[in-house]
């Protein structure tokens, strides 16, 4: 019975986590890295195609981004997730392969300025995303269910993300049993919407996020709708835009939750029922399944609303722009106004568009309502670069530069320990993860010398024992090798031949045992599928 640390150690994004017990291979979420990650992840312990199932916290790329390639490599287990994290992802995932061969195409086009130079894949494509899609199995919230024999899971409401949950894991090889618990990312307080955090009452072992590890979140909870009421006023009396880079799931709900508010006081005078724009149709697709998931998922503020028949992500003069020609028209439109556009971190999509119709304007202003990780051009602009290069073309940053620092899915330091609090017995090790480098080993620290706990923040590849309570192999941090340009991606159909091949493999291992009638008929099939292919 092992516990394998595989991605987000020492890091924030790319979060994946291995368990093994009873012949039984299981990963806990396979998300995506974004931004700078200093790193090298170790590879899974055992081939894509041997994976039996996936439990998955939440539906933030960073944790589910790579489930298609999970799939494109072989993968055809279940992947367990709660309702609403499982429809958010019919969605994101297919959002982002789309951005994917986007870039890919860009990247090949940009190659062939060069000799000699590889065409770049994606590395899935939107049938991987759609593959991955139909393995989700959806999950009641609180409600323990037996995956297979030796194995049994409870997701319980952790306040980040519509649907996102910390996940308890039941595990039992040999008569002996443990009990694990991934806190996924722990939702801060009092956010508009969703529930507060739930804890967890007892494990035998934490693997908890680190984000805000080393920092605490304003002790007075700002007042998100009068600070943007003031901020709209002096914008649009400048005769300047809003722009708000948001998440689209997630944050986005926020923004128009606090921005109905804004318009039913009337609290921004002299402009009318000013335009607020969401420009994302992936926004527009996950605030319909927010509405869907309203009775499971919201708070109690937002239900009473419900109950009053009002949509609380809804009101007049709100826009949706779905296609590319509707998005184009907002800057072509010269009324102060409010957008709200993708990807929150401004890495890719619409948003780098109204970024550079905007930055160069002193009259408008950015605000940053969500974490900007490391080496993402929202982190550069916030952190005050003068200028920044966007579509090829350097673009001055005179814009006002705005954060909601208080405005953060995540729990702060204060929050974290909090909800590690609940249990009602230290466990026998806390593990702390999906931060950056220096606060992961900080707040482990803290968690032991302040409050008791054994912590401990590995490294990718770091192999523990979960029935002896020790570690097999505790890994040494590689650093990831810095290349003035990266290499083309590998061959993504020839790529899929060999994940079909590991997968006959698996096929071949499990068959063991058949009947020899059958096994000599699989044999004849797979012989006659090699004569047919020899060239």
């Amino acid at each position: 019975m092992k516990l394998v640390f595989v991605g987000a150690d020492h890091e924030v994004t790319g979060s994946c986590h291995y368990l093994e017990a009873a012949g039984i291979h299981m990963l806990v979420d396979r998300g995506m890295e974004q931004g700078i990650n200093p790193f090298e992840n170790a590879p899974l312990p055992v081939p894509e195609a041997q994976i039996d199932y996936v439990f998955l916290t939440h539906a933030h790329v960073d944790h589910s981004g790579m489930l298609p390639q999970l799939y494109a490599r072989g993968f055809r287990g279940q992947i367990f997730a709660t309702r609403a994290t499982a429809q958010l992802c019919d969605i994101m995932l297919r959002d982002c392969a789309h951005i994917q061969q986007q870039e890919a195409e860009w990247k090949s086009r940009k190659a062939k300025r060069h000799s000699g130079a590889e065409v770049y894949e994606p590395p899935y494509t939107m049938e991987d995303a759609e593959g991955a899609i139909s393995l989700l199995v959806p999950c009641d919230y609180q409600k323990e269910i037996e995956v297979c024999e030796g194995v049994r899971i409870r997701f319980t409401d952790i306040g980040h993300l519509l649907g996102s949950s910390s996940i308890e894991v039941w595990l039992k090889e040999n008569g002996i049993e443990r009990k694990l618990c991934f806190s996924g990312d722990v939702g801060n307080l009092n956010q508009p919407l969703i529930r507060n955090p739930q804890k967890t009452a007892q494990a035998d072992y934490v693997i908890m996020e680190s984000t805000y590890g080393d920092r605490l979140h304003e002790t007075a909870r700002p007042d998100y709708v009068k600070d943007l009421a003031g901020l709209l006023q002096e914008t649009f009396d400048r005769g300047g835009n809003v722009v708000i880079p948001s998440f689209a799931v997630g944050r986005t709900q926020e923004v128009l939750y606090i921005l109905r508010k804004i318009k039913e006081e009337n609290m921004v005078t002299g402009h009318g029922n000013f335009p607020v724009y969401v420009d994302s149709p992936l926004a527009v697709e996950a605030t319909e399944i927010f509405e869907r998931n309203e009775y499971e998922c919201f708070d109690d503020e937002a239900m009473e609303l419900v109950r009053q028949g009002i949509n609380p992500l809804s009101f007049p003069g709100l826009k949706l722009s779905i296609t590319s020609d509707e998005s184009k028209a907002i800057n072509f439109d010269e009324t102060p106004k409010v957008i709200v556009s993708a990807s929150g971190m401004c890495e890719a999509g619409r948003i780098r568009h109204h970024l550079k119709h905007n930055l160069w304007r002193p009259e408008c202003t950015i605000l940053f309502v969500g974490y900007q990780s490391v080496g993402t051009l929202g982190r550069k602009i916030l952190e005050g670069a003068q200028e920044v290069k966007l579509f090829g073309e350097t673009v001055d940053v005179r814009a006002s530069i705005v954060a909601f620092k208080g405005m953060s899915g995540h729990a702060d330091k204060k929050g974290l320990i909090g909800w590690l609090s609940g249990l009602e017995e230290k466990p026998l090790r806390v593990f702390i993860v999906h931060g950056e480098d220096a606060v992961c080993t900080s707040f482990a620290e803290e968690l032991s010398r302040e409050h008791g706990y054994r912590t401990y923040a590995p490294y990718s590849g770091t192999r523990f024992d979960l029935i002896n309570n020790s570690f097999e192999y505790e890994a040494e941090p590689v650093w990831r090798e810095k290349t003035a340009k990266a290499p083309a991606a590998k061959n993504s159909v020839y790529a899929r031949l060999e994940a079909a091949g590991a997968r006959l493999l698996v096929v071949i291992r499990d068959a063991k045992g058949m009947a020899n009638k059958d096994l000599a008929r699989f044999a004849d099939q797979i012989n006659a599928l090699c004569d047919k292919w020899k060239l």
